[in-house]
């Protein structure tokens, strides 16, 4: 009878449930209803995004990559929109003051073809973004970042850690932004050896090319025993009869991008593209141009303790202060009314040094001093230096790289000369902008997209040396004209070469993958 009772009352409730709406159906007592929080759900919608880079500021930079990486991380992290993320190696020249910091997470096994590999794991978080570092003695304890005969093992290692430490951390991205050759093999890593992972099925990678000129070339026949690697994916990587990683990325991922919209359309050209021009036009559809930001809170006239005094766009009274003082400090003749031009630069040919030592001893027969900072090519690094014995008094050369003094040099002067071959972004003459310092460029890339003539600096087109000294007497003509000048100076320091403007393109790009 129990069991009949019983059988009969489950039928008559499943039966009354049944004449119930659906929506009272559907209800569920209030004990398991869960309703989330604002903060829960702000964190659940946000997108996450992993950079991977070999380099970054503030823990370790030999260029503007590392700028880049630090600055549009946090930029991006600042919006609360992204759960930011950044991937980099543990060199052991980190910066002692971050690297006691470190929290040590775990560590495991990678294996790259034959290897298997100690990948230790660290963190750190600063400016709302999650940094790790990929600690491995054996490829990382070295001074410097790179330049060493097996770059390329120490890279595919690095970016195949990327990849297996996903699962160790439970951050599987929605968009993995790779940059430059050195994290190249992490997204082609993605697409070919890792892309019957579930997990990994639904990450959008894109690759951002800082500098075509370096690709990630090596001989086909590390194909496999190096970079794991196997036949049915050659055809990804292999180009000219040689691998190119850079290629391979261009090939592997969803989008990439440039530095600026100049050099995107640049790089199409045989005369930019080292090579590549045929790989960047068949995969034109998947190209975006991004101009480069700057730390405008770093770079500040108002607050840079560098400087020998501190000013602003509307006050700039100090200025004259500042080039007084670096005209003593260069053993100049401290001469208030003479301009100074000034260039910080890699004392490299690509850089427009053979302009420059075309006709500089013409510009040293004007009213001008000269101020250069870098170190490069021993042929350059002995002009200058011979060129600063024979003119003392109106030439100065620093052949050392000294942040502190570039810093002083930027503030010091009055034009900044940057007259490169090619320039993907370029940094020098947003930083000048930023300090008042009225930059003299060349026409080409990031250089073209962020000076304009006459609205914050000055421009020549054609690859010559007389173009640019005939522009760079323009620039010291107008520099007499003081009232006009001083306007000049201030459109150059109010330009907003902030990272607010750019990572909003770069959302738009994350934002248009994912759809």
């Amino acid at each position: 009878m129990a069991a009949t009772k019983t059988t009969k009352t489950t039928k008559t409730t499943a039966k009354e449930t049944a004449k119930k709406p659906a929506a009272a159906r559907a209800k569920k007592p209030a004990a398991e209803v869960k309703k989330p929080t604002a903060a829960v759900k702000r964190v659940e919608e946000k997108k996450k995004i992993l950079f991977v880079a070999s380099e970054a500021t503030p823990f370790i930079a030999t260029g503007g990559l590392a700028e880049v990486i630090g600055s549009l991380s946090s930029a991006l992290a600042a919006t609360d929109r992204y759960d930011v993320r950044v991937v980099l190696p543990l060199y052991s020249d980190i910066k002692k003051e971050y690297r006691d910091k470190f929290s040590y997470l775990g560590n495991l096994y990678v294996h790259l073809a034959w290897r298997n590999q100690y990948c230790g794991i660290f963190t750190y978080v600063k400016d709302g973004v999650t940094f790790y570092f990929i600690d491995n003695e054996f490829y990382f304890k070295r001074p410097g970042c790179y330049g060493y005969y097996d770059d390329g093992e120490r890279f595919a290692f690095f970016s195949r850690s990327v990849l297996e430490i996903m699962p160790f951390l439970n951050f599987y991205p929605d968009v993995m932004h790779c940059h430059d050759w050195q994290a190249a093999l992490a997204a082609i890593y993605l697409k070919t050896n890792y892309c019957f992972r579930e997990e990994y099925q639904y990450i959008r990678a894109l690759f951002t090319i800082h500098n075509i000129e370096y690709q990630g070339q090596y001989s086909l026949d590390l194909l496999c025993d190096l970079f794991d690697i196997y036949g049915h994916y050659k055809y990804l990587v292999e180009y000219n009869n040689s691998i190119n990683l850079m290629k391979g990325a261009i090939e592997c991922c969803e989008r990439f991008s440039t530095v600026s919209p100049t050099y995107a359309q640049e790089i199409k050209d045989p005369f930019f593209a080292h090579g590549l021009d045929r790989i960047i036009r068949n995969n034109e559809f998947k190209l975006r141009g991004i101009l480069n930001g700057i730390d405008d809170i770093g770079y500040s006239c108002e607050h840079d303790n560098h400087l020998f005094a501190n000013y602003s766009a509307d006050d700039m009274s100090n200025k004259a202060v500042c080039k007084s003082e670096l005209q003593k400090m260069l053993n100049l003749p401290q001469k208030p009314d003479t301009p100074i031009i000034s260039m910080v630069s890699r004392l490299v040919s690509h850089k427009g040094l053979d302009l420059v030592t075309a006709v500089i001893e013409e510009l040293l027969q004007d009213d001008v001093q000269v101020v250069i900072l870098g170190t490069g090519d021993a042929h350059f690094e002995g002009f200058f230096s011979d060129l600063a014995r024979r003119y003392p008094d109106k030439l100065s050369a620093n052949i050392v790289f000294n942040g502190d003094l570039s810093r002083k040099i930027y503030s010091g002067s009055d034009i900044f000369l940057m007259p490169s071959k090619s320039e993907p972004c370029g940094l020098s003459q947003m930083i000048a902008c930023r300090y008042a310092t009225i930059p003299v460029v060349r026409e080409t890339g990031g250089l073209y997209d962020s000076i304009k003539p006459l609205q914050n600096g000055y421009t020549f087109a054609n690859y010559n040396a007389h173009d640019m000294l005939y522009v760079l007497r323009q620039a010291v003509n107008d520099y007499k004209n003081k009232d006009e000048w001083s306007k000049l100076m201030h459109r150059a320091a109010v330009t907003d070469f902030s990272w607010r403007h750019s990572a909003k393109e770069y959302e738009s790009l994350y934002l248009e993958m994912l759809k």
